[in-house]
């Protein structure tokens, strides 16, 4: 894999990989998580075509919950692709409190448009 930078535009619910600093590679979709207590909520992963395979989502993912340990919120993978990379960093991936998962499924039912 080429240098890898990840930027973070939480604005935007887009945490981003480039190559070199200037190829965009991939990213995940996200969002913030209105209700208390407060989550991020992986919703997508996606790696650009002739870039897969080189590590990319997971690198994504592991910055995703470093994000959010630095925010001091947990992660709630709902996205396919970061639940599986989950499941398999159980060290890097804490479990999110059931009631936050309940609450982020209900946000993102309720805009789904944003999604």
């Amino acid at each position: 894999m080429a240098d890898l930078e990840i930027r973070d535009d939480r604005e935007k619910g887009r945490l981003e990989a480039f190559e070199d600093g200037t190829t965009y590679v991939g990213v995940i979709v996200y969002f913030a998580l209105h209700a208390e207590p407060h989550a991020l909520v992986a919703v997508h992963t996606v790696v650009e075509d002739g870039h897969e395979g080189q590590g990319i989502a997971g690198a994504l993912v592991r910055e995703f919950y470093a994000v959010a340990a630095r925010a001091g919120v947990p992660v709630v993978p709902l996205c396919p692709y970061a639940a599986k990379w989950a499941a398999k960093h159980p060290d890097e991936a804490p479990v999110p409190p059931e009631d936050v998962v309940s609450a982020a499924k209900l946000q993102l039912k309720a805009t789904p448009e944003l999604w």
